[in-house]
């Protein structure tokens, strides 16, 4: 039986809002779409819902991919034995990544591909919202074989960055949106070939940022690091005789693994993807997605958790977050149930599970350092 072109991947479990699924269903009404699909992290967007992908033929619509152009997550291995691990002391002592980085900016673009751009103060730092770092060590392992294959020792320390371009896609959707509001862009009109060339390299940005905001961790805590993986999770890319544009979506033909992060306060699971990913317009889902708006976090979380109760996790884990805002917007109260999302793909037959990573360390923000 065919599958129908619009479609969510999730199972009555799943709690998805509505207003979610009226912009899923809203967007693919747009000229063009041949497929849109949702997935089990579904959540409401700036008019287009966020945890989608859409195969869009003919055109290009940059406000699908949103202003953090190339947002996504970088994986990193480590040389530091789990058990060395010093959770108390890193978390007391980690800092700046908020601050700009005092190297080299445009040489360090240059070696992952890239030009510097009126933004490279920006180079290397966290940013706000839902970005992070953290140091996180294996909990369970369901399949050795995928992990060693990567590269990756279960004995070992991990770090996963997730950060994004940072104010330099804002610019460019800033910029596409004064000359043509919310509307697409012919893929075959100047306008659009513009528009790639400035995505792409806001994409290369947004990699080498994840680099040396990993760099930038290891050398605090000591560690030597080596990338294991770097997934994009907004961006659109040629796919399939159209564009495959993803909003919060990790694609699942681009590697071997593919890690799904809860929130600060749950585990990350490291996934392989499976099947022609057809069915799921060639991407999963990209975290836990939000349950609660972040407008709404605080009012609901202020009375019953204190500052120091979202600093320290279920799982023993520290959490670095001096914004007092951001820290309840970005409480693990305020999303979605990770195990959830990752068995909505499971039993799609999308993903099976490799492992699950437990976060020791979580870095958003030291608010002196601002």
């Amino acid at each position: 039986m065919s599958l129908p072109p619009t479609r969510i991947v999730a199972s009555p479990s799943s709690w998805i809002e509505g207003e979610a699924v009226r912009q899923l269903e809203r967007t693919a009404a747009l000229p063009g779409v041949r497929l849109a699909v949702g997935l089990p992290d579904l959540h409401p967007g700036k008019g287009h819902p966020v945890g989608a992908a859409f195969l869009i033929e003919g055109q290009i619509y940059p406000t699908l991919v949103g202003s953090d152009i190339g947002c996504g997550m970088a994986l990193f291995a480590t040389d530091v034995l789990t058990k060395k691990a010093k959770r108390d002391r890193w978390a007391d002592r980690l800092r700046g990544l908020e601050r700009p980085w005092d190297g080299d900016h445009a040489a360090w673009l240059e070696q992952h591909g890239t030009q510097s751009t009126p933004f490279d103060d920006a180079l290397g730092t966290v940013g706000g919202g839902n970005h992070f770092v953290e140091i996180q060590t294996f909990d369970r392992i369901d399949d050795r074989a995928p992990l060693e294959a990567a590269g990756l020792d279960p004995e070992r320390l991990l770090v996963l960055v997730h950060s994004g371009s940072r104010g330099l896609g804002e610019s460019i959707l800033r910029a596409h949106a004064a000359a043509h509001g919310d509307g697409g862009l012919a893929d075959s009109s100047a306008e659009a070939h513009e528009y790639i060339s400035r995505h792409d390299a806001a994409v290369a940005w947004a990699r080498a940022n994840r680099a040396l905001l990993g760099l930038r961790l290891c050398e605090q805590i000591g560690a030597e690091a080596t990338a294991v993986l770097d997934l994009v999770h907004n961006a659109v890319v040629p796919h399939a005789g159209g564009w495959l544009h993803r909003k919060g979506a990790a694609p699942s033909d681009a590697s071997p693994l593919v890690p799904i992060p809860g929130s600060r306060g749950t585990h990350t699971v490291l996934v392989a993807p499976i099947g022609d990913g057809e069915r799921s317009a060639w991407s999963l889902a990209h975290g836990a997605g939000r349950k609660w708006r972040r407008s709404d976090a605080r009012a609901r979380l202020e009375k019953r958790f204190s500052t120091r109760d979202l600093e320290q996790t279920p799982l023993g884990g520290r959490v670095i977050c001096e914004d007092k805002d951001l820290l309840y917007e970005e409480a693990p109260q305020a999303y979605k149930d990770i195990d959830q999302v990752v068995q909505d793909l499971v039993a799609a037959d999308l993903v099976r599970v490799i492992a699950t990573l437990r976060p020791l360390v979580s870095y958003k923000t030291r608010a002196r350092d601002r």
